[in-house]
């Protein structure tokens, strides 16, 4: 489960990525709680708007990141990102003490981050691949979303404590003190241990990344799962906040609920890590186990249940989200992986601009509950397609030796694949 901890490039990046994630939710959860209760009144399609800005920059800047990704040295180039993330938290942060921060200002900020995450996001997926050889991606890539996690366990709890102590500005400067981990740990790794990279042509091959996935069916139902997922599944500050508002709770009840939602993604990327490899069946099996979960999750009556039942939540997701990233890693031509990883990146988190202010309406008008909902049926979607996709390719059949019984065979070729120039 944790072989890749034996190599120290890993766990100098594990252990700041850790430190930085849980300052990165603690700002999650104090700019979620901003724009509901202190800039709107409870307003979450003014919520559903601030997230489709700080998420939409990834898909549209997608040629451009992917090609950044692979073209430049992704330790630099995560110095630099990582940097302007911790500036724009600090500016954020005072904003908020002196009082200042309107709205429209929150959205011009949340669009900023956006942009900086674009560049940032699928050149730390990619700087995995860096670290470790091939055989350790599908690991790392899983302890990495189980360092997200363990944060996501600990930022929103105390970060919702601390906003009924001391107010929201002092969790945005908080978080911009943990960057300091993530690059001290950026300057540490060793260069010289890092997995020498496949190099491509230069501008000419932004578009590689487009055709290579093209060529690809089971990258194009992966991406498709995880989109609607992305856009309709993944709003959890939306629902987690309205919910805890619907059930009368406060900052430190949202966080709580965010932080519940973690445990089970927490056993969700673990248990991702301890597999051989990333297989598309658990990506099916997990969405579909999303889609249940969370229709059981908008029925329930009181808070304490609805708590529990994000647990599971939490775990099909990503356990669905971890398997799909490390599918897309380890079967991927390693000239290309920074733009179809950019890609990747792009529908997860360009899906929100789309479904979040959806989400955001939904729960204004007809309540948290149907907003769930919707994101329920999205799950349900999403694994009728991947299950249709595995029988149309000859990958489900009736095993010869027991009549009833149905394998899955993921030995067969996924597809045309092209290779990049390379020098």
């Amino acid at each position: 489960m944790f072989r890749s901890l034996s190599l120290f490039n890993y766990r100098v990046w594990f252990v700041g990525a850790l430190i930085s994630n849980i300052g990165g939710w603690m700002q999650s959860t104090a700019q979620d709680w901003v724009v509901l209760t202190e800039l709107t009144d409870h307003d979450a399609t003014a919520m559903g708007v601030t997230m489709a800005l700080q998420f939409g920059p990834p898909l549209i800047l997608v040629g451009v990141t992917g090609w950044v990704a692979d073209r430049f040295d992704r330790r630099k180039l995560l110095m630099v990102t990582q940097s302007s993330l911790m500036l724009l938290a600090v500016t954020v942060g005072v904003l908020l003490l002196t009082h200042v921060l309107t709205l429209p200002l929150m959205w011009v900020f949340a669009l900023a981050f956006g942009v900086v995450t674009a560049f940032d996001a699928p050149a730390r997926q990619a700087f995995v691949s860096d670290v470790v050889a091939r055989d350790n991606a599908s690991n790392a890539v899983a302890l990495n979303a189980a360092s997200f996690n363990a944060a996501r366990l600990i930022g929103p709890a105390v970060g919702g404590v601390m906003i009924v102590l001391v107010g929201t500005g002092w969790m945005f400067l908080v978080n911009a003190a943990t960057f300091f981990a993530m690059l001290i740990a950026l300057w540490v790794i060793r260069a010289d241990e890092l997995v020498p990279r496949v190099h491509t042509h230069g501008a000419a091959r932004l578009a590689d990344g487009f055709r290579y996935v093209s060529k690809r069916p089971d990258l194009i139902v992966t991406f498709v799962m995880v989109f609607l997922l992305g856009a309709f599944g993944m709003n959890f500050p939306i629902f987690a906040s309205t919910m805890a508002l619907e059930f009368g709770q406060n900052a430190d009840g949202y966080g709580l609920l965010s932080s519940v939602l973690a445990v089970g993604s927490l056993a969700g990327a673990l248990l991702s890590a301890r597999r051989d490899r990333a297989r598309m069946r658990v990506v099916v099996y997990a969405a579909g186990g999303f889609g249940v979960v969370s229709l059981i999750s908008s029925f329930m009556p009181l808070y304490a249940l609805y708590a529990v039942t994000l647990v599971l939540v939490g775990f099909c997701t990503v356990t669905m989200l971890t398997t799909a990233n490390g599918y897309v890693q380890t079967t991927t031509d390693p000239a290309l992986r920074g733009r179809v990883l950019a890609l990747y990146m792009a529908v997860i988190m360009g899906a929100t601009p789309i479904g979040a202010p959806i989400a955001g309406w939904v729960a204004t008008t007809l309540g948290p509950r149907a907003a769930i909902q919707v994101g329920a049926a999205a799950g349900l979607l999403a694994c009728a397609i991947g299950a249709t996709w595995m029988i149309a390719s000859g990958r489900l059949h009736r095993d010869r030796s027991r009549r009833f019984h149905l394998t899955i065979d993921e030995t067969r070729p996924v597809g045309v694949v092209t290779r990049a120039p390379v020098h």
